[in-house]
C-alpha cells in the first residue's frame, strides 16, 4: 500500500485496526483529525463517513476490503462528506432524512477554503493537491436511514441510534454484542460542538442521557475526532457536563459568538444566548 512522508496512506491517511474487522482511516494533519471507520464482517463492508475530501479515499477502503460495501453518512457536515462523490456512482449511500438536503447541497467553496486555512494544517497538504480547484459537491443519497436500523455485515451487526444535538440529524452507530459504539460527532474526548447554527442544547442532553445509559455494557467507544479509542466511562461525564450548562454553569472560556466549558478530557462549546 503507498505510504508518503511518516508512514501515511497517500501523504494524508493514518490507517489503523484497532480491532479485527475495524479499521480507523484518519486525518491527521488538520486540526479535526477526524476519523472515519470501515467496519468489516464476513459478507459486507459499512464505511462510516468519508472525511474531508483529501486523497483517493474509495482506493484505500478498496485496499483494506473487497467485501460489497455501503456508505452511511453520520450527518453531511463538510468534514466527514468530503469523499462521499468518490463512491456515488455505483455503491450506496445512506443518511438520516434531516441530512439529506446538506448531502446533496455540499458545504460550499468559501466553507471548505476556510477549512483549509493554514491555521488549520498540521502538516502539507498531499502533493499534487490544489486548493483553489478543490471543491465538495453535493450528492444525491441512494436511500435514507434512521433509528432502529441495521447492519448485518456477517459476524458483527451494528444497530442505527439517532444522536441529535451536535446537528439535528446525527447517528451512531452500536454493536450491542460486542459493546462497541460509533460514537461519530456525538461523544468522543475533544471539544464537543454544541454551538453550531443546526445544533441543539436541549437534544444533546436528552442524547448523552441516552448514551450514558449504554456505557455500562460497552467496551469502548470509536469517535470520529480526538484520540480514540474512548473510554465509555466518559459518557456520564459528559451527559452531567451537560446537565450543568443547561442549568447556568459559568463559562471557563468567553469567544465571539460562543463560550467554552472545560472539564479534564473534553469540553463543550455553545452559543453565547445558550451558556
Amino acid at each position: 500500500m503507498e505510504t508518503g512522508e511518516g508512514g501515511l496512506r497517500q501523504g494524508w491517511f493514518r490507517v489503523t485496526e484497532p480491532e479485527p474487522g475495524v479499521f480507523c482511516i484518519e486525518e491527521p494533519l488538520h486540526t479535526e483529525r477526524v476519523k472515519s471507520f470501515l467496519v468489516v464482517g464476513s459478507r459486507r463492508a459499512l464505511l462510516i463517513d468519508t472525511g474531508m475530501g483529501v486523497g483517493d479515499l474509495r482506493r484505500l477502503v478498496r485496499e483494506l476490503t473487497d467485501r460489497p460495501l455501503t456508505v452511511v453518512q453520520s450527518h453531511a457536515h463538510f468534514d466527514h462528506m468530503g469523499s462521499t462523490r468518490q463512491f456515488a456512482a455505483d455503491i450506496e449511500v445512506l443518511v438520516h432524512p434531516a441530512e439529506a438536503e446538506w448531502l446533496r447541497a455540499g458545504p460550499g467553496k468559501e466553507r471548505v477554503r476556510r477549512a483549509f486555512a493554514p491555521k488549520e494544517l498540521l502538516g502539507p497538504l498531499p502533493g499534487g493537491f490544489s486548493l483553489e480547484r478543490f471543491e465538495i459537491p453535493g450528492v444525491e443519497p441512494s436511500g435514507l436511514v434512521g433509528e432502529g436500523d441495521r447492519f448485518d455485515l456477517g459476524g458483527r451487526v451494528l444497530e442505527v441510534l439517532e444522536v441529535p444535538g451536535h446537528c439535528v440529524g446525527l447517528l451512531a452507530f452500536l454493536d450491542r454484542e460486542g459493546g462497541v459504539l460509533w460514537g461519530t460527532d456525538a461523544a468522543y474526548p475533544g471539544a464537543l460542538y454544541a454551538q453550531m447554527e443546526d445544533s441543539d442544547l436541549d437534544a444533546y442532553r436528552a442524547t448523552m442521557r441516552r448514551l450514558a445509559d449504554l456505557a455500562p455494557s460497552l467496551r469502548t467507544v470509536y469517535p470520529a475526532h480526538g484520540m480514540s479509542p474512548m473510554n465509555p466511562a466518559l459518557l456520564p461525564r459528559m451527559r452531567d457536563a451537560l446537565d450543568e450548562i443547561a442549568a447556568g454553569r459559568r463559562p471557563d472560556l468567553v469567544g465571539e459568538g460562543n463560550v467554552t466549558h472545560q472539564w479534564d478530557g473534553f469540553s463543550v462549546i455553545v452559543a453565547s444566548n445558550g451558556a
